[in-house]
């Protein structure tokens, strides 16, 4: 297995194309790919039709995926703000690859077997087949998506994002082999010898203690503990110091954990949700997940360095457990990280570098990312979701 990765910021879409191909084809020894994952700034816009061909005459690629980006991450760089392109493409030896797109309205019904599933994106469990996943926000319920896949194909990893760069339908753009669509979602699975690692950073830490919710309905969390929301929360903005207590003014989350047998949990245990309004009645939180009396909860905080030492974590947690040898990397990156949180460029993939390596990486800033947490997939923001690529018999 074999990764190589460019990025090009040229204004002229054909010049920035041959560039990055040129750059693969050299770096791969001059052998084709069979995988080419292509992500575009909006500022190309006009020329998204042509790319799968121009693509596939440079590079031959078997397979071709990618999208539509508010901004673009390759090759050691993320280039935002302007045009830019990023490539990753890769050499599968032992992998077999099917690709699939699909509309809203193909969709089985939530209470449809796993069959209708496994017919939809064309793969079979049996397979083990993992996944990348890139849907168009303003088409699909990529929520949706994601839940009856991890139900179709339990233990396989889903990985990827939502289409950016568009504000409205039809504006984005999905490419997947020789095709583009501007609805919808497209996907491969990737079976045979190869493993997406997964590592997702959310980029929060807790604050106060794990709490347990005693009251709730639907998305309200009415009660903590015995006592209603609202109050607990003041009791713990309180005892922060100053600066805190202004990152719960405009930094608040609710972190849910989701393995019910964790007594300790610590960062990455927790699935993060955003706060969404108030009950000031009944003293409750609404939360962006439907919740169950039960679950335990933990507030959390966000901010430029918790969300630096967070990666770092994770990073590092996926360093130390892996058995095998890192080829190459997909990201993606929430368009509210980047230059716009950390004040400077490429802090992610500086990071990813570090810890993980100078491995081949490609990707984009996402409208939301998919990714596992505690072994079931969500839609993720504010999130920065690798899927590494490795033989399994390396």
């Amino acid at each position: 297995m074999e990764w190589a990765s460019a990025a090009s910021d040229k204004e002229n879409l054909e010049e920035s194309l041959t560039q990055c191909c040129r750059i693969i084809h050299d770096s791969l020894g001059m052998h084709d790919p069979d995988l080419v994952a292509i992500f575009v700034s909006s500022h190309h816009s006009d020329m998204y039709d042509v790319i799968p061909s121009k693509i596939a005459e440079q590079l031959h690629s078997k397979h071709i995926i990618g999208c539509s980006a508010g901004g673009v991450i390759g090759a050691g760089v993320e280039i935002e703000n302007q045009p830019g392109i990023s490539m990753i493409a890769g050499i599968l030896p032992g992998v077999e690859l099917q690709s699939f797109h699909l509309l809203e309205e193909q969709m089985p019904d939530m209470d449809a077997g796993p069959e209708q599933w496994e017919s939809l994106v064309a793969n079979d469990p049996h397979d083990d087949p993992q996944f990348i996943l890139l849907t168009d926000p303003f088409t699909i319920r990529s929520d949706e998506l994601i839940r009856g896949l991890d139900y179709a194909f339990v233990g396989s990893t889903k990985i990827g994002g939502m289409a950016s760069g568009g504000r409205a339908k039809g504006q984005n753009a999905l490419f997947l082999d020789q095709g583009i669509f501007r609805s919808g979602a497209v996907g491969l699975g990737l079976k045979g010898d190869i493993l997406i690692n997964p590592v997702v950073a959310q980029g929060c830490r807790p604050v106060g203690s794990p709490l347990r919710v005693t009251k709730s309905f639907e998305n309200v969390v009415l009660e903590l503990d015995g006592y209603p929301t609202l109050d607990v929360l003041k009791s713990i903005y309180q005892s922060l110091n100053e600066r805190d207590q202004g990152l719960v003014r405009q930094s608040l989350f609710l972190g849910i954990v989701m393995d019910e047998f964790q007594d300790f949990p610590v960062m990455g245990d927790f699935l993060i949700r955003n706060i969404v309004g108030l009950e000031p009645k009944a003293g409750g939180l609404a939360i962006g997940e439907i919740m169950r009396e039960g679950q335990i909860v933990q507030f959390h905080l966000r901010d430029a360095q918790t969300s630096s030492d967070d990666i770092s974590a994770m990073l590092s947690q996926f360093r130390d457990r892996s058995v095998t040898q890192s080829r190459g990397a997909l990201l993606f990156s929430c368009l509210g990280r980047g230059s716009y949180l950390y004040s400077k460029p490429n802090h992610d993939v500086e990071v990813f570098r570090q810890i993980v390596g100078d491995i081949p990486l490609g990707g984009f800033f996402c409208n939301g990312e998919i990714g596992p947490v505690a072994g079931t997939t969500y839609l993720h923001g504010y999130t920065s979701a690798f899927g590494i690529f490795s033989s399994k018999h390396d």
